[in-house]
């Protein structure tokens, strides 16, 4: 059976110092924010930035323009509704006229009927 060499406090310590290092020397790498590559980066994300915001423009103005059309379709709708609203009125008006005219010569015929033969 193997057992595991156990490794003594120096050697865990020495690990610790040499992993910070490590980590250290990879930060150190980090390009700068002067150099060239994040610069391009940097002004790649401003364009995609601003590319999405004229995007978002564009989607605004094309609903608001829709907006307006469906309004203004609707309100069209609503004035030849309430103009053939008020030709119906009218006509039943006149119907009502007529029908009331027909009424009154019909009874003013039987009255008359009713005189001629007294």
């Amino acid at each position: 059976m193997r057992r595991m060499k156990q490794k003594d406090l120096s050697e865990r310590l020495s690990a610790a110092r040499d992993a910070k290092k490590a980590m250290a020397a990879k930060f150190r790498q980090r390009p700068g924010p002067d150099d060239p590559a994040v610069a391009e980066r940097r002004a790649a994300r401003v364009a995609v930035g601003a590319a999405r915001e004229a995007r978002v423009a564009e989607r605004e103005a094309r609903r608001l323009a829709e907006n307006a059309r469906i309004t203004a379709e609707r309100e069209a709708l609503a004035a030849e509704q309430a103009e053939q609203d008020k030709r119906v009125a009218a006509e039943r008006a006149e119907n009502e006229v007529r029908l009331e005219a027909k009424r009154k010569a019909a009874r003013d015929a039987r009255y008359a009927a009713r005189k001629s033969r007294k």
